[in-house]
């Protein structure tokens, strides 16, 4: 009889340690989708500011030499569409 009992406790230490290691790798793999995420986020309201600073300075561009040429390729990296030019 004791060792049944025994026999439970450690299978009930053992699913516990195991659903604690499954815990932590969620939380792991939470917290690097979270980076990711934030990442994210940074860089698109990097493009956005780049996009105004694009569109408000347009008319600069155009009186420099190969100003229009810069333009296009910063509107094509900063994603900035046709109709937004």
């Amino acid at each position: 009889m004791l060792d049944e009992i025994l026999a439970i406790y450690v299978l009930n230490l053992v699913v516990t340690a195991g659903m604690f290691v499954v815990i932590i790798v969620r939380a792991w793999i939470e917290l690097k989708n979270y980076k990711l995420i934030w990442r994210e986020m940074e860089w698109q309201k990097n493009y956005e500011t780049m996009r105004k600073v694009l569109k408000a300075e347009h008319d600069m561009f155009s009186k420099v030499e190969g100003g229009e040429e810069l333009y296009n390729i910063l509107s094509e990296m900063f994603r900035v569409n046709e109709k937004e030019k």
